[in-house]
């Protein structure tokens, strides 16, 4: 039931923000200064919006809440694993355009440097039809980084990501060194996020 419930609220706030985003299209002319700067951000670091009344997410500088799930192949892994090194904690889900978008670029980040780099996705298992459906799309795309489902988005609501794709970067220390990413990652942005965390 409660499982149920979580993934009725996710699906809502995702629709809510659909609507919102719509709607905001057909007010906004063109000349706004606020549309000007989201298309350049858009450009620099890829697109997504957020409802202005949605939480923040957790700060940079915050110790990133430790967590143990369960993994697409079974195994239990838990983020204190990774300490000692760089983690992109992704959330996602196969039913989202722009998380589909971003996966190919996180696999060719993967390939080149997941040595140095733990590439986490957290697929918002809760919300999607079943995790077969899950499964089948990570064969066929072929993706080698770790899937960890949050079957009842209790990591969602932990990290507080109302919109996906949402992308925490945490340094060494297991701290948040850099302000979370809303929208999907270019390989490139990648490659920027990892220089320069420590």
């Amino acid at each position: 039931m409660v499982k149920q419930v979580l993934a009725s609220v996710f699906l809502l706030a995702l629709l809510s923000l659909v609507a919102y985003n719509v709607w905001s299209e057909r007010e906004t002319s063109p000349a706004d200064s606020e549309l000007q700067t989201y298309e350049s951000n858009k450009e620099e670091k890829g697109a997504g919006m957020t409802a202005p009344n949605a939480p923040s997410g957790l700060k940079e500088g915050e110790k990133a809440p430790n967590f143990k799930v369960e993994t697409l192949k079974g195994e239990v892994v838990q983020l204190s694993d990774y300490k000692g090194k760089k983690v992109f904690l992704n959330f996602w889900a196969t039913w989202c355009p722009p998380c589909r978008d971003e996966m190919p670029e996180m696999e060719r980040f993967q390939q080149k440097y997941g040595e140095e780099v733990a590439v986490l996705a957290v697929n918002g298992t809760g919300s999607e039809t079943s995790i077969d459906e899950v499964r089948s799309y990570i064969d066929k795309g072929g993706y080698s980084f770790p899937i960890l489902l949050d079957k009842d988005l209790e990591l969602h609501q932990t990290y507080q990501t109302i919109s996906i794709p949402t992308t925490y970067f945490i340094g060494t220390d297991g701290v948040i060194q850099e302000s979370r990413k809303v929208g999907p990652m270019t390989y490139e942005f990648m490659i920027e996020m990892k220089n320069a965390l420590e």
